[in-house]
């Protein structure tokens, strides 16, 4: 089932295209005309036009948007989308390795992610500086639980949040891809499992934050986006193992059970609740309802979800699209996607407002279509 699904994800992107994605068995329909696609790169298209990229800050969530948009070039053969990638990166990085912006946390890890990209595309000392003094961070300096879990602060105690997984975790993966680094892919594996233990509620879905001192967090409550930087990272790491001839079978479990969660508790409309496990209580959020999207179609892809699941990913992609309005150029813009979220109890998530044209919401949302395309 896993080969068939890749076998024909490859020949649409051959036949549409007439290229083969750069990345080796990467599970992406790369299929410029499919309408996923197209309004991918009406959203980045408006997104470039709005925006200057040396007026964009160095932080995790201009990292999602730029990775969302190295992946968008990948995929298209579109080098416009990495250009603007590489005016943020080389604007941040000007004044050379003593005086970039510095690694601390899982947060400040991100801007290493797009700079994989870069790397593996144009080559440059200075984009394998930023990962390579991220991954020393990682390795050497980030504080850590007394089971090996990397803090997502440099605090004492130390704390695990859901968000890290992707903050650092794509950088371990990315960079193991790049690399064809096993050990950096049982380093994510090893932190995930880790994640996992203090994180995952038996009902598959994953706490905010474990040992988080400063905020009071309410029992049984879930967050939605928190939720899915996990799945959208562990399956990226499941897409670069299969690419490998490798699985991960402890993993690959807390997905599945993750993803079930997912699925069922999808609202009517297509979205996602900002606390998935409150509908009614909360609203409808944009850029959680992106990132389930992303992990059901590459774990549908990856043959860890059967055919029930692509109702799912179509109607999350349909609730997308009714999130997406044009502005007055008729140019189409990402709304509803909820603000910073940090720990705390059911009222502090059930606070924090939603804004539109949001980076980390934006490239949520182009990955989304990307990575449903084709299906």
């Amino acid at each position: 089932m896993v080969a068939i699904r890749i076998l024909l994800a490859g020949l649409l992107s051959c036949l549409l295209v007439g290229v083969v994605s750069t990345t080796a068995a990467r599970p992406v329909a790369a299929v410029p005309l499919e309408p996923n696609v197209a309004l991918a790169r009406a959203i980045a298209d408006r997104y470039i036009a709005e925006h200057d990229p040396r007026k964009l800050a160095w932080d995790w969530g201009e990292s999602v948007l730029m990775t969302a948009l190295t992946d968008l070039s990948q995929a298209t053969g579109d080098a416009s989308y990495r250009d603007f990638v590489k005016r943020w990166a080389d604007f941040h990085t000007r004044l050379g390795p003593i005086l970039d912006p510095p690694v601390y946390s899982s947060d400040s890890s991100a801007p290493a992610i797009p700079n994989i990209a870069l790397f593996r595309d144009l080559g440059g000392a200075r984009y394998r500086d930023v990962v390579d003094r991220t991954t020393s961070y990682l390795d050497h300096w980030a504080p850590r639980t007394a089971d090996g879990g990397i803090s997502h602060y440099p605090i004492v105690p130390p704390t695990l949040w859901a968000d890290s997984l992707y903050m650092f975790g794509e950088v371990m993966i990315r960079v193991g891809e790049l690399d064809g680094d096993a050990a950096r892919l049982q380093q994510y594996s090893d932190q995930y499992r880790i994640f996992a233990t203090h994180l995952q509620d038996p009902s598959g879905w994953f706490t905010h934050a474990y040992n988080w001192v400063l905020a009071q967090q309410d029992p049984n409550v879930f967050w939605g986006r928190g939720n899915g930087w996990v799945i959208t990272s562990a399956t990226d790491y499941l897409r670069v193992l299969a690419a490998r001839g490798g699985s991960d079978p402890a993993v690959t479990a807390s997905v599945v059970g993750l993803a079930h969660a997912i699925i069922a508790s999808q609202d009517a409309s297509g979205l996602w609740w900002t606390v998935v496990n409150r509908p009614g209580d909360t609203y409808l959020e944009t850029s959680a309802t992106a990132l389930f999207a992303t992990g059901l179609a590459r774990a549908y892809r990856l043959g860890l979800l059967d055919d029930s699941a692509r109702p799912v990913i179509e109607r999350a992609v349909a609730g997308l699209r009714s999130k997406i309005v044009d502005d007055a150029q008729g140019r189409p813009v990402v709304t509803s996607t909820s603000g910073p979220t940090d720990p705390g109890p059911f009222s502090a998530y059930a606070g924090v407002q939603q804004q539109g044209d949001v980076t980390y919401g934006v490239g949520a949302v182009i990955t989304a279509l990307i990575e449903a395309a084709g299906l």
